[in-house]
């Protein structure tokens, strides 16, 4: 698999980009999944993808995993697991351009709801989150996405702004949510037999770059307002969904 030294910087800025989505800005990873599918082959962008997700989510648990709020990461990760089955087997019957594009749709409904729980129905927030009913379809929803698009993390991410997570239960939650998603993900992987030789071979010149993008993340983070976090990961989510409807 030949790799030119443009493709090879793109990859890099992609994985440096991995490593500031887990420890500041999630959003940023489909960023680099857009980046990853232009330059890499479809299935190994996602296998080679997978092995970086994994070295950012050390780095995040190891920055945030002290923040992280259990009780609701068990009830979400029931819901988790019917999403990737359901996931699966839509993979197998449905074009992925036209299940992409569906994705990028609801996404951006979901922005709209959570602007309109958020900012315009305050009160009614808590209650819409902590429902069983809302923990099911979020977690279903993101196990769905993650399967079919490596999207999960949009949908997580507009999950905990609309509960009114503070940026550190945020960090902390998420980078348990899919260290765990993730490692799930793994045996699926490497049966399909998708880490082969060729992308193996330039994970160790990537994986540098998630390190600094996840120190990068980390020192930057206490930079940010509350305000400020919510919104940039609103207008990532949107740049996602842009991304997966284009």
């Amino acid at each position: 698999m030949y790799i030119s030294i443009t493709g090879m910087i793109f990859l890099a800025i992609a994985s440096f980009f991995v490593g500031v989505s887990k420890t500041a800005l999630p959003g940023l990873t489909t960023v680099s999944v857009a980046i990853f599918v232009a330059v890499l082959p479809a299935k190994e962008s996602t296998a080679a993808l997978l092995i970086l997700l994994l070295v950012g989510d050390i780095f995040a648990l190891h920055a945030w995993r002290q923040f992280a709020d259990w009780s609701v990461l068990r009830k979400l990760l029931i819901g988790v697991f019917a999403g990737v089955g359901c996931g699966a087997l839509f993979l197998a019957v449905v074009l992925e351009v036209a299940l992409r594009r569906g994705i990028g749709a609801l996404l951006i409904c979901l922005v709209l709801l959570t602007i309109s729980l958020k900012y315009y129905r305050p009160d009614q927030t808590s209650h819409h989150c902590t429902s069983p009913r809302a923990r099911w379809f979020y977690g279903s929803l993101a196990g769905f996405t993650t399967m079919t698009a490596n999207s999960g993390g949009p949908v997580m991410s507009l999950y905990f702004i609309a509960s009114g997570y503070h940026i550190a239960e945020f960090l902390g939650t998420q980078a348990w949510f899919f260290f765990l998603v993730n490692m799930m993900k793994l045996p699926f992987t490497l049966g399909l037999g998708l880490l082969r030789g060729p992308t193996l071979s330039i994970l160790p010149y990537l994986v540098p770059f998630v390190i600094i993008g996840s120190l990068v993340g980390t020192k930057s983070i206490k930079y940010f307002s509350q305000q400020t976090f919510d919104h940039s990961i609103i207008f990532l989510t949107l740049v996602s969904s842009a991304y997966l409807l284009w």
